[in-house]
């Protein structure tokens, strides 16, 4: 873990009680534009990402109000103490959104396990690792609010999306899991289902993406979803139906439409 502000603890004792927000990956895409949103609501931001020039210049456009720490999610000591230098610096975490994550196009003729296990690794158990830091200190606490990012991909098998899909589908259970026990304690988590955010990783992509919005669009959606308390936040509605509906087909009408989404030969 590396901080990179040299001015957070004058910040952090300016004065009366504030929201504190914990957001990874948090210096591109859609962990970025919602650090800039909360800061412009009056949250006070603790911005996680391993791109310590993009965090620099990311806290130096909110005026004060994001703090950069530098944090690689698949570093589980890194982890836990950087929530423990945001607790010092800071105060306890209000809410904690963990975005981080990668993402690359797979398919069952050059599929490779290790860079499956590579995506696993931080998609998945370096957002379990951060949930491991957080959860039991809001469970003592009887207060606080977690955001998971996932994806619509988690609903449904789509070619070219099998170790990304993996990765979504099984935040989404672990999320449903979680709910009933954290909920007993005061504690809300909620799952973001987002379709296609115009991000750098999805700037990637070589087809087309329907229904794609913003990040800052993104943005809003997850602000306003999280101050509404809902559980799931999905967006862009047109896609998350469409999604839907696909997953309730009979298997072999949903594979009839996978299959034409299937790359060419060659």
């Amino acid at each position: 873990m590396e901080t990179i502000s040299t001015t957070r603890q004058a910040d952090a004792s300016k004065a009366a009680p504030r929201r504190i927000a914990w957001i990874t990956g948090a210096s591109s895409g859609i962990g970025r534009a919602l650090a800039l949103r909360l800061a412009r609501d009056g949250w006070t931001i603790a911005a996680s990402a391993r791109g310590v020039d993009e965090l620099a210049s990311l806290a130096a456009e909110s005026n004060g109000r994001i703090v950069a720490y530098a944090l690689d999610v698949t570093d589980r000591e890194a982890v836990h103490a950087t929530f423990a230098a945001i607790g010092s610096d800071l105060g306890p975490v209000d809410l904690a959104v963990f975005a981080a994550g990668t993402y690359f196009r797979d398919y069952a003729a050059d599929f490779d396990s290790e860079r499956f296990g590579t995506m696993v690794g931080l998609n998945l158990v370096g957002t379990a690792q951060c949930l491991e830091a957080v959860m039991p200190a809001m469970i003592a606490r009887k207060s606080g609010q977690i955001a998971v990012v996932a994806s619509v991909s988690g609903y449904v098998g789509l070619p070219g999306a099998a170790s990304y899909g993996a990765t979504k589908a099984a935040l989404n259970v672990m999320c449903e899991a979680f709910q009933p026990e954290l909920a007993a304690h005061g504690v809300r988590i909620s799952i973001v289902n987002p379709g296609f955010v115009d991000t750098p990783l999805t700037r990637k992509n070589d087809f087309p993406m329907p229904f794609l919005v913003s990040a800052e669009s993104a943005a809003d959606s997850i602000a306003d979803g999280l101050a509404a308390g809902h559980y799931e936040i999905v967006f862009p509605w047109k896609m998350a139906v469409a999604m839907k509906l696909l997953h309730a087909l009979p298997a072999r009408l949903r594979f009839t439409l996978t299959r034409r989404m299937l790359r060419s030969p060659g």
